[in-house]
């Protein structure tokens, strides 16, 4: 018996238990769809991660306070402050592959401005800021140099936090008031607006407010260095060429470690890389856990399929007895039952892929927990989950087709 005319009987057997088919089919229909709608979100959320990392610049290099020993006793990871603006101001000046620096500090504080108040970040940092980090402007000036330099009082306000104070008053030129830890509080003038950006692995991007870093240390956090410069949690380094992010990572070592006097590094450098390539492995995870935690529902759908072929092999013993009466072989009882499971699975799978494909779309754009859902449906996804639900069509007939082929003539003919 050819494959076409196992494939004509299958539908034949099938259309003469529509609604039986039907509900073997569900299983493998709400597997399938579950399969491809789960890992687009997952995809979509892996994609959306990447495309903000990326957004923030590929050429940047991130150098942080490392641990310090003292007495045989060593501190944590950024547990003490050593990096301060002089070398940031000194990696600026004396490494030729650096583009720009931007040095950063900041806390929590309460911002109370037009009858309302927020608690947000405040970050300190320097005029360079926006070049660096690759951010824009949606209203006003980011501050200057000269402002940075005479200490001024300004403040660049992230969209989220002018959203939330002034609503759809317009912020430029109106004053808002910082206090950090119980501090009677100081008065900035919004010189700016940033443009939205959103939630990133970093933390939400408009949900903080920009000052010079010589007032935020003097004005907000009045600490320094032993060396008594000005403290920074952060450098951010922009790299003219992402080709030469190894050899500017050394350059910087060499330099702080001259500059530190220390053989021990007292600070850590990662690059943007290193954070796109994290990011990416746990969101990789998530979508693996999302695909397979569907995938339970196509082994359900499975055993479902191997349930109702059984019984099909039971209420068609007699059919089988004839056909191998009139010289039906084994292979083609195994191949007709085979087929008809494959069959069931094949077409559940493919009304399953539509549901899928279109319960991505309908998930897209949906707010959850404070943003929008992005779902991303990849060819891979789709024929995988498909691929697989054939696959379990074969595996769990195996065994009713293999018990329908090893049916004896005479018994299946005396079968009632």
């Amino acid at each position: 018996m050819s494959l076409v005319e196992s494939f004509r009987i299958a539908l034949r057997a099938l259309a003469a238990n529509r609604l039986r088919a039907l509900l073997t089919m569900l299983g493998m229909m709400i597997g399938v769809a579950a399969v491809i709608s789960l890992m687009s979100v997952g995809r979509g959320a892996q994609a959306a991660v990447t495309a903000q990392i990326q957004g923030l610049g590929t050429n940047l290099l991130f150098v942080r306070p490392g641990s310090t020993q003292q007495g045989g006793v060593r501190s944590g990871q950024g547990g003490v402050q050593t990096l301060s603006l002089d070398d940031a101001q000194a990696i600026a000046t004396e490494l030729d592959t650096v583009a720009g620096v931007a040095p950063e500090v900041g806390g929590s504080a309460q911002l109370v401005a037009n009858g309302q108040n927020w608690n947000t970040r405040v970050v300190g940092t320097t005029e360079a800021y926006p070049e660096v980090r690759n951010v824009q402007l949606a209203a006003g000036d980011f501050f200057t140099r000269q402002q940075v330099e005479s200490r001024s009082a300004v403040v660049v306000l992230g969209s989220g936090v002018a959203q939330n104070l002034f609503g759809d008053d317009e912020p430029i030129e109106q004053s808002v008031r910082i206090s950090r830890s119980g501090q009677a509080g100081v008065t900035f003038r919004i010189v700016g607006v940033m443009a939205s950006k959103g939630g990133t692995g970093q933390g939400n991007q408009d949900d903080q407010v920009f000052v010079p870093l010589t007032a935020y240390q003097t004005r907000l956090a009045p600490t320094r260095t032993v060396r008594g410069s000005y403290q920074v949690s952060t450098i951010t380094v922009a790299v003219i060429d992402t080709q030469l992010m190894d050899q500017t990572t050394r350059d910087i070592g060499a330099l702080l470690r001259q500059r530190h006097r220390v053989n021990q590094d007292d600070f850590t450098i990662q690059s943007q890389n290193d954070f796109l390539q994290t990011a990416e492995q746990t969101t990789g995870v998530m979508t693996i856990l999302l695909g397979a935690i569907a995938g339970i529902s196509l082994v359900v759908g499975g055993i479902g399929i191997m349930n109702i072929m059984l019984v099909s092999v039971t209420e068609r013993t007699r059919e089988i007895g004839i056909r191998k009466a009139v010289g039906a072989k084994r292979r083609d009882i195994l191949l007709q039952f085979l087929v008809e499971a494959s069959t069931v699975s094949l077409l559940g799978g493919i009304i399953g892929m539509a549901i899928g494909i279109g319960l991505a779309r309908l998930l897209s754009g949906v707010p959850f927990n404070g943003q929008r859902l992005t779902t991303l449906v990849t060819p891979d996804a789709v024929v995988l989950s498909v691929t697989v639900s054939a696959a379990v069509g074969v595996f769990f007939g195996m065994y009713p087709a293999t018990r329908a082929a090893g049916l004896r003539p005479i018994e299946a003919l005396r079968y009632e």
